[in-house]
């Protein structure tokens, strides 16, 4: 008896219908990412520049997604003013989650390909985003350093409760 192979993963925008898969994916990555009930997650779809969902070809459902924003956004964010209080031409991944299924199919790296894809043609200098070292997320550092993200500072957020790793990836050129 053969098994089928999975679906290659599609990447699409996310939409709104999509808002109760992402709640749903982004509240069981806690504590790598901070809970966010669905009106937030509406919030962060209206002003993100690049929102995207990473699905197995064969359904719609949201396998993973990710967030990203353009300098000048209105958005209240610690982390996403850290860089923005340091005049980066950058673009912001907000928040990467992959789902159980999603892991270890090269979806993330998918994902990323497609934000620095947008970051080039934006023309922007950097792809920035943070990382929990404190509660750690050692994977994920590993997955952005593979990716070539290094650790550009650190700060306390959530009133001291947790701490992270200021990170930065030069957006390359197209070869």
């Amino acid at each position: 008896m053969s098994v089928a192979a999975p679906a290659s993963p599609l990447l699409r925008p996310a939409t709104a219908s999509d808002v109760p898969a992402l709640v749903e994916l982004n509240n069981a990555a806690i504590p790598a990412v901070p809970v966010t009930p669905a009106d937030e997650m509406e919030g962060l779809l209206d002003i993100s520049s690049l929102a995207l969902v990473a699905t197995d070809g064969d359904s719609a459902d949201p396998l993973g997604f990710l967030l990203a924003l353009d300098p000048g956004a209105e958005y209240s964010s610690e982390n996403y003013d850290w860089f923005e209080d340091r005049g980066l031409d950058h673009l912001y991944v907000d928040r990467i989650v992959l789902g159980e299924r999603a892991r270890n199919r090269g979806i993330g790296r998918r994902l990323y390909d497609a934000v620095f894809d947008a970051a080039r043609e934006a023309e922007r200098d950097v792809v920035t985003c943070e990382i929990n070292l404190d509660p750690p997320n050692p994977g994920s550092m590993r997955f952005h350093g593979r990716l070539g993200f290094e650790q550009t500072g650190e700060q306390l957020t959530k009133g001291g409760e947790v701490l992270v790793a200021k990170m930065a990836a030069q957006v390359p050129d197209r070869v």
